[in-house]
């Protein structure tokens, strides 16, 4: 496939600084790119790549102006070029149709137009599964779950009884979604179980990673709300609340009955405590360890986690201890020395 600088302006709603009739064949990185590749360019600190990378052109943002080579200028560089990478692919993930003959369906289950039931998908009592949705094979779906339309739940995931799953939901390998909550009584030196008997509502359009672990509430609703996105192995306990278009990164671990606001970027290995608030717009640093509730729009990081600023200070206190062990010791030395000589 190929196409003109021409045509992908158009296709991205972008204008052409230079040769407009540069044929494109292929899309890349700007570091790995090569003759014929178009990439993009949306950070300002790889600027000085403009003039080192092989591509035949590159997709920027409105503030670049010169470039030695052709650019198509965008309001949002990466947004533009995820819709180019998606005109090129040829690459087509091929979902099952059909329901496989080994699959296993249970009593009163309500299944929509075009529903896909891989080999040996089992599917609980009186649960429900929208139109276009995909259950890939060895995937469980509980009694009484209800799945919406358009998602897309990949091999070998469990989604417990009860749940309530909205539209265009990606959910892949490995994760779990209602395992019970982890919460236990310790009476006279032995634990005892406290029932879990809550749920998880999971909104319109949201992605949860590989072997990700989102436990039930222990009465209510462990909630994570529309456009959120959480990649692999990240853990949400019992009643944790999240806000719209949250992202969580890989690793993350989120303890009990803590909210979490919208549009918060909480990065990989980051834990928190529970019964905390988050509040949105917030970025979490990856291995930030939150003690605290955080306020909207800061950036924290460090354990215990502190206003970024902060945090930088003390870690530069940190890394000159050494110095300032050598200085001190310089000192008692010469204190030392001083005392020795009133003495005499």
């Amino acid at each position: 496939m190929q196409k003109t600088l021409k045509e992908i302006a158009k296709l991205i709603g972008g204008e052409v600084v230079g040769e407009d009739n540069v044929v494109i064949t292929g899309v890349s990185g700007i570091k790995e790119a090569s003759s014929g590749d178009i990439t993009f360019l949306a950070n300002p600190k790889y600027f000085p790549l403009i003039d080192k990378t092989r591509a035949a052109a590159i997709i920027t943002s409105k503030d670049v102006t010169v470039s030695s080579k052709p650019i198509i200028r965008t309001e949002n560089p990466s947004l533009a070029f995820i819709k180019v990478v998606e005109s090129f692919s040829a690459y087509e993930v091929i979902h099952p149709k059909g329901i496989h003959k080994t699959a296993i369906i249970g009593n009163n289950v309500s299944l929509g137009s075009a529903v896909a039931l891989g080999p040996y998908a089992v599917i609980g009592d009186n649960a429900s599964i929208g139109d276009n949705s995909v259950i890939y094979s060895n995937s469980f779906i509980g009694h009484d779950t209800k799945i919406g339309k358009n998602c897309l739940v990949y091999p070998n995931v469990s989604v417990r009884e009860r749940i309530l799953i909205g539209n265009r939901v990606i959910i892949h390998s490995g994760a779990v979604i209602g395992s019970d909550g982890f919460g236990y009584i310790n009476i006279e030196g032995k634990y005892h179980k406290i029932p879990q008997i809550g749920t998880v509502e999971i909104g319109d359009d949201v992605e949860i990673g590989a072997n990700t672990c989102i436990d039930r509430a222990r009465f209510d609703k462990t909630i994570i709300a529309k456009g959120t996105k959480i990649d692999n192995l990240v853990h949400l306990a019992h009643n944790v609340i999240v806000g719209e278009n949250t992202i969580i990164v890989a690793q993350a671990g989120i303890s009990g009955s803590t909210v979490i606001g919208k549009n918060v970027t909480i990065a990989g290995q980051a834990g928190l405590v529970g019964h905390i608030t988050i509040g949105d717009g917030a970025v979490l640093a990856a291995q930030a360890g939150i003690t605290k509730s955080v306020p909207a729009n800061t950036i924290v990081s460090g354990y215990p986690a502190r206003q970024h600023d902060k945090a930088k200070q003390v870690n530069a206190c940190v890394q000159n201890l050494p110095k300032l062990y050598e200085t001190i010791d310089g000192l008692k030395k010469k204190i030392a020395e001083l005392e020795n000589k009133l003495k005499d």
